[in-house]
This record gives structure tokens, C-alpha cells and sequence, in this order.
């Protein structure tokens, strides 16, 4: 199979293609991307015929940055019968690995949304075509992914569960807490949830530890590091909540958040400043560098042009930074759901 399919956020086509070539690549394997502005999703062709499965089989999903969930397929099914769409969907899966369950996704827009209803209608009697037709394997670890771009087009492919999104269309759909003080406090519990695995919440995110919070007005991402106990210096020269301000886990310092520094190291550093991303990048080296915190997690906001190239040198500089400094760098970005015109990035370092 040489298709892969990816999703991504509308408007941000190119630099998704721009990275799954860059990184397939760097593997030796070649091929051409086909886009389209706003459409959601690209779809990367490889030149060798079972390409795309070797990319999915050597790099790891968490690596790509731009892709919100990606699955291996044959191309895309075209014509298809809208009195019967099961039979030849169905031929088409049989040629496939054997998959333990089936995924049905709408890309990322109106129109995708769209056709929301066509994919919740049609789980129901595709599953059971599956599994009459014995497709389903009970022991397999792929994915089944199906993607209606129109009523009478389709991809359908395979991806291993353990390297992919979690989610569907690899959206979080997480709840807005009536108590938080803004929507922004789902960009970092969604960054926690892409970045630090389950099982090491309760030691990495512990109650008691201490954190930062720089540009943290009206308090956002701060009421996120106080559900989980923490105590928090919440540094903004505007205004924060007055409930947050009440909890006695968080100390209001008046300042700009680039000009701060902590009395005592930390054990978190968050951020989400509006400036350019070389003078965030500048910032969160001079945290590591001077031992001011252990973990960070911030956002890069980017330019109009040239965005996963600025991400790139962003994530250099950070690396070849602190790797001098005698450092073990442990480094990510990824464009997450409640991100916009911007990346989420995630450091850490031993």
C-alpha cells in the first residue's frame, strides 16, 4: 500500500505535507503529496509500492507534529454505489490486514461534518458485514480507519493502534469545566493528555508540586495546575479569576512573564505568551539552563509563512542548547486540537 492518509487542521495542509515528506525522506522513502487548501487532510503517495506501510512501520506517530491522526491504504475508493456502499467497502477491507476494530471519521470541516450522519448510519451494518465476513480479528492490533471525503468517495485503511491517535480523527474531546476561567485551559489538559503517558500523572503531575505559570491571566492554564494540587506563581500584569485567587494555591505576581524568574526551582514551567516563538524559545532555555524548572510545557505562536520550518529551528536551538549545556533533552511539538494558528511543545530534560 503506498497512500498514507493524514488529517491535520484546516489550513494547515502544507505544512503537513511538508513534514511527512521531510521525514519519509530521512527514511529513503519518496514520494508527492496531494492537498488542498482547507480540506483537512493530506494524502502522502509513495513511489515504492508498500511505502506508505514502511513509514507507519519505522517512524513513530508521536514524531509528526502537524498530523492529528494517519493510517495506511490503497487509494482512494472511487464510485461507490450510494444504494449499497457495504459491498464494495467490504471487498476492499478483505484485501486489507486483519483489524480488530473499525474506526469511521469525518475530516476536520463543514463539509466533512456534513457527513457526519452518512458515517454514524453506516457503522452499524458495516461492522456486522465485517465480522460476518470474518475481517475482524479479535488478536490483531491495527485499526480499521474509514473516511468519507464525499457520499460516493471514500479511503479506508489500517494503521497499529499503538502508533497512532487514540482518538478518532485524533480530536480530544474534551469537556469545558463550568469553574474555569477560560477555554484556553484545554490546550494544556489536552497537552497533557498527548504528552504524558496515563500511568505517570500521579508522579509527574503530583499534588504538592510547584509550578509557573507565565502570562497566566485570567488563569486558564493555572486552574488546570490547581486541580491537580499544585501550587502556582501566576505571573500576568492583568487580571486573574478572584476564585483561583481564593484557593491559597495561587500567588499573583504583577510582572512580565519574560522578565521573572522563580526564588526556588520549580517543578513545572507553563506558557502561553503571545510573542514570537525565537523570543519564547530564548526564554525557555534560560529556565533550563539556570536549573529553574524540571518539565515545561508552552506554545509557540507562528508566523504566516514557513511554519513547520520555524517549528523545526525553534525545536534546534532548544536541543543544541541544552544538549551544550550537558543535558539529556527530551523534546516534542505537536499542533493540538485547541491549538490555532500556533504549536503546543513539550520539554523535558535529565
Amino acid at each position: 500500500m503506498n497512500h498514507l492518509f493524514l488529517h491535520c487542521r484546516a489550513g494547515f495542509e502544507k505544512e503537513c505535507a511538508a513534514e511527512i515528506t521531510d521525514l519519509a525522506g530521512e527514511l529513503g522513502i519518496y514520494g508527492y503529496s496531494k492537498t488542498k487548501d482547507g480540506s483537512a487532510y493530506v494524502v502522502f503517495i509513495t513511489q515504492e509500492p508498500n511505502g506508505a506501510d514502511l513509514i507507519t512501520k519505522q517512524l513513530r506517530f508521536t514524531k509528526l507534529i502537524f498530523a492529528r491522526q494517519w493510517f495506511v491504504s490503497a487509494g482512494l475508493i472511487d464510485d461507490l454505489p450510494v444504494a449499497d456502499r457495504v459491498t464494495p467497502l467490504l471487498a476492499a477491507a478483505e484485501a486489507l490486514p486483519r483489524t480488530s476494530e473499525l474506526v469511521i471519521e469525518t475530516v476536520d470541516t463543514n463539509e466533512g461534518k456534513e457527513l457526519s450522519g452518512l458515517s454514524k448510519k453506516f457503522t452499524a451494518p458495516f461492522e456486522k458485514a465485517l465480522k460476518a465476513n470474518k475481517v475482524f480479528q479479535p488478536s490483531s492490533h491495527m485499526r480499521l480507519h474509514l473516511v468519507f471525503i464525499t457520499g460516493t468517495q471514500a479511503y479506508l485503511g489500517v494503521i497499529p493502534a499503538y502508533n497512532s491517535s487514540p482518538w478518532p480523527t485524533g480530536i480530544a474531546r474534551l469537556r469545558l469545566p463550568k469553574e474555569a476561567p477560560s477555554r484556553a485551559t484545554l490546550k494544556l489538559e489536552e497537552a497533557w493528555h498527548h504528552f504524558i503517558p496515563a500511568e505517570d500523572w500521579d508522579t509527574r503531575l503530583a499534588s504538592g508540586m510547584r509550578a509557573v505559570d507565565l502570562g497566566a491571566a485570567p488563569g486558564g492554564w493555572t486552574w488546570q495546575l490547581v486541580q491537580r494540587g499544585m501550587y502556582v506563581e501566576a505571573v500576568d500584569n492583568g487580571p486573574m479569576d478572584k476564585n483561583l485567587l481564593e484557593t491559597g494555591q495561587v500567588l499573583h505576581i504583577l510582572t512580565d512573564g519574560f522578565l521573572y524568574e522563580p526564588k526556588k526551582p520549580v517543578h513545572w514551567l507553563v506558557c502561553d505568551i503571545v510573542d514570537k516563538p525565537a523570543r519564547v524559545t530564548s526564554m525557555v532555555i534560560s529556565w533550563f539552563t539556570k536549573a529553574n524548572c524540571r518539565e515545561a510545557v508552552f506554545n509557540l505562536k507562528l508566523p504566516m509563512k514557513q511554519r513547520y520550518l520555524e517549528v523545526k529551528k525553534c525545536e534546534e536551538r532548544i536541543r543544541t542548547a541544552l544538549e551544550k549545556a550537558g543535558f539529556k533533552v527530551e523534546i516534542q511539538f505537536k499542533q493540538l486540537y485547541h491549538d490555532r494558528e500556533e504549536v503546543t511543545g513539550h520539554l523535558r530534560v535529565s
